[in-house]
């Protein structure tokens, strides 16, 4: 599954490839622009929010928008470690180590 996480750009690292610093959920991280700048010069989006994956700002969102993304993921995070605790429950109720395969 590819999954694009919502980052706000923070500040332009290098002008020239198009890096930029991104905020994504509270860790910087180096995410290349050039495929979101739309004929602007990568300053103009200081501030803008983005989807990123693998390294790369693929497309921006807006502000609600990026919110609601993250607000899910977070809820999906949640999700998946109450699912892990119930494996690892059933798993060690039926003497079993979890995920083992049968």
């Amino acid at each position: 599954m590819c999954l694009g996480i919502p980052g706000q750009i923070t500040e332009i690292k290098d002008n020239a490839n198009c890096i930029a610093l991104v905020n994504i959920s509270g860790v910087h991280r180096p995410v290349n622009i050039a495929c979101v700048l739309e004929g602007q010069r990568p300053e103009a989006c200081i501030g803008e929010w983005v989807l990123v994956h693998v390294g790369f700002a693929m497309s921006r969102i807006d502000a609600d928008e990026a919110t609601k993304t993250l607000a899910l993921l977070a809820e999906i995070g949640e999700l998946q470690e109450e699912l892990d605790a119930m494996e690892a429950s059933s798993a060690s109720q039926e003497g079993e180590r979890p995920n083992e395969i049968r």
